[in-house]
């Protein structure tokens, strides 16, 4: 089928392949492509993170943890590996519902978890480098025969396609004209320093991480809903440092290497659901929040389910 993709960022190129490989004819239309994109700005591990309903999410991100190991295993320039690290908490709660999805989960033992915090857990996860993930995407979708177009959509209706699969990210707020499409503002710092496992505090109040890709670690972060700057701010570069001090003692301020800033796409839940029309179909596929590549090839396997049940019936 004639299949026409909205925005370039990682849920819509993951789209992008799977209806590829599907035997669909793609088109992708973007206004901005990798590394203009709020998914370049990504952290980036496989960590549900800001993102509802929960059973819909955890299966998402269960398969998309399956090929993100998959893709690291087979795809060496992909930019993804695998990596422990601990999440801890400041009260005890359910342990995650994905935890039997992983190859790795233990709870932390009371001398593993710092001061501050009273619980936790032990994981292993990818760890995406984005500046190589996203365009290995992009080639993906090229050699399978994807048409890649740089344009701007201010309309569904000036599209003419049978399948219309729209992964506008924060655009969907005007493209939508749905005001439920907000930013969260994250704040992120580049260091060369390897913390040896990645340690974590995902609560949007206090949320801390330091993340170790091969060539530099990340450490977050900020969550300001409904936040559209992208300066760059002095009082947020000191808040991250010092929460992440407070779960990696050892941090050394001197190897900070860069800093950078990203809006994620956030909604009260994923939209991921059809719209029939006169001339065709619409799936939506935004409002992932912080999981936008936990969820997204999850997501990209849910589009595909639509399709074949909706031109089936």
């Amino acid at each position: 089928m004639d299949c026409v993709v909205i925005g370039a960022g990682v849920s819509g190129l993951s789209c992008a392949i799977r209806l590829l490989e599907a035997g669909h004819s793609v088109r992708v239309l973007a206004r901005e492509f990798s590394p203009h994109l709020v998914s370049d700005q990504a952290a980036a591990i496989w960590y549900p993170f800001l993102v509802h309903p929960v059973e819909k999410t955890d299966r998402w991100g269960a398969e998309t943890y399956t090929e993100l190991m998959r893709l690291g295993e087979v795809e060496p320039n992909s930019g993804i590996t695998m990596r422990f690290g601990r999440e801890y908490l400041r009260e005890q709660v359910e342990l995650p519902g994905w935890r039997e999805d992983i190859t790795h989960f233990r709870v932390l033992q009371a001398n593993e978890i710092p001061n501050g915090w009273v619980f936790g857990w032990e994981f292993q996860s990818p760890i995406i480098e984005m500046q190589h993930y996203m365009p290995w995407l992009l080639q993906r979708t090229r050699e399978l025969g994807g048409i890649i177009e740089q344009k701007e959509i201010k309309d569904l209706s000036e599209i003419s396609a049978e399948i219309i699969v729209n992964c506008s990210g924060i655009g969907a707020r005007e493209l939508c004209s749905d005001m439920e499409v907000k930013p969260v503002r994250g704040q992120i710092i580049y260091i060369e320093q390897d913390p040896g496992f990645g340690r974590y505090d995902q609560q949007p109040e206090t949320l801390t991480y330091t993340i170790p890709r091969r060539d530099c670690t990340v450490l977050g972060g900020t969550a300001q809903s409904d936040d559209w700057s992208l300066e760059l701010r002095d009082s947020d570069r000191e808040y991250i440092l010092s929460k992440c001090e407070a779960v990696w003692p050892e941090l050394d301020r001197s190897k900070i290497i860069g800093e950078s800033v990203g809006l994620r796409p956030s909604r009260s839940e994923v939209r991921l659901e059809a719209q029939k029309t006169i001339d065709g179909l619409i799936i939506h596929n935004y409002g992932h929040g912080g999981a936008g590549v936990t969820l997204s090839w999850g997501c990209a396997d849910e589009v595909l389910r639509i399709i074949q049940e909706e031109t089936e019936n």
